[in-house]
């Protein structure tokens, strides 16, 4: 089957199950872990892979990820990088890009949905 351009898909894991064609971005974890700040801030046009890099990272980090996402990947080659961090952190991840509403009272309760959303990912 050959392989599509994912145009408008935002999820790493999708992109990674599925037969699209995946631009390898994951040096960028390499470079947060060894240069990170104590805040990184990403800022690109629209349309640059903000949230494609967001939900990778995510995916890196989160108990529970599948490992197997990251095979045939730059950060695979780093074992040493990845014994220590894949897969081992919760991560809580907000998107406010679906987000609408009129006025503030509406785009409050979308925020405070996705909040609810996310927190019910943690029973702990």
């Amino acid at each position: 089957m050959a392989k599509k351009i994912p145009i408008g898909i935002d999820d790493f894991k999708k992109i990674r199950e599925s037969v699209f064609y995946y631009v390898d971005k994951t040096k960028l974890i390499e470079n947060l872990i060894n240069n990170c700040g104590k805040v990184n801030i990403f800022t690109r046009p629209r349309r640059f892979g903000k949230s494609l890099n967001m939900s990778m990272l995510k995916c890196f980090f989160e108990i529970g990820t599948d490992t197997s996402l990251f095979n045939d990947l730059y950060i695979s080659n780093n074992i040493k990088l990845c014994e220590k961090h894949l897969g081992k952190y919760p991560v809580i991840s907000l998107t406010l890009k679906n987000i609408d509403g009129l006025n503030f009272n509406e785009a409050l309760n979308g925020f405070v949905e996705i909040i609810g959303h996310e927190a019910e990912r943690f029973d702990f």
